[in-house]
């Protein structure tokens, strides 16, 4: 059973002193693998450690979006290539959990984590935490952190959507999840908004709701934006 790796803060298991509690991010299949890169972009700005799960389906959607490769065996050199040159893992306090290890640590309530984010949230991800299916690490590290009340947010990315949808959606809610559409705003950035920004965007309300600093976006200060010229 592959075993974790864990990032250059010097803290390993068993160590003594404050205990490791990360934000746990799994990325599933669906499209908008931006959305997952901008949020553990920030989440490491942050300082935060991190705990990764990546779905058997999200390694197909981030070869097809973005052209690199997400390999178990690789997974490091594999997401600096993803998240970009300007994102420093060598002194990241990171874990990446297979999505096949059912053993890994999220897997357990006794796991120290602070919550979860799925992003981007693909419709049968969202199915499966709602109904407890537990199909992979991703689903059944969520479900442990909606039992132990801790944050879970998913961010869905799928229009138009269906009626069951809906419901697995409502049922996340009901259970304490935070569902948080990849709804961009326009107001930060305008009409003329990059995809870039609109991205940075919604990866700042997922960290706003993980009351976690960021300067993602420019905030609503009220009154009126005056034209541009």
């Amino acid at each position: 059973m592959a075993q974790p790796e864990w990032g250059g803060l010097g803290r390993t298991k068993g160590s003594v002193g404050a205990m490791r509690t990360p934000w746990i991010v799994g990325v599933c299949g669906a499209s908008g693998t931006p959305y997952a890169a901008a949020v553990l972009r920030a989440l490491l700005d942050a300082g935060c450690a991190v705990d990764l799960v990546v779905s058997r389906a999200a390694r197909l959607t981030i070869l097809d979006e973005t052209g690199h490769p997400f390999r178990d065996a690789h997974w490091k050199d594999d997401l600096a290539s993803w998240l970009g040159p300007h994102t420093d893992l060598a002194g990241a306090d990171l874990v990446y959990w297979p999505a096949g290890d059912l053993a890994a640590g999220p897997s357990s309530g006794s796991y120290p984590a602070l919550g979860m984010v799925v992003v981007p949230a693909s419709t049968a991800a969202c199915a499966g935490i709602a109904i407890g299916l537990s199909k992979d690490l991703l689903q059944r590290a969520a479900e442990v952190n909606l039992k132990e009340r801790r944050p879970v947010v998913v961010v869905p990315r799928e229009t138009p959507v269906t009626r069951s949808h809906l419901e697995h959606l409502i049922a996340l809610h009901d259970a304490g999840a935070v569902v948080l559409p990849a709804s961009p705003g326009f107001y930060a950035s305008g009409a003329s908004a990059s995809a870039e920004q609109l991205v940075d965007f919604v990866a700042g309300k997922v960290l706003d709701t993980l009351a976690v600093p960021h300067s993602l976006f420019t905030r609503w200060a009220g009154g009126v934006t005056p034209p541009r010229s």
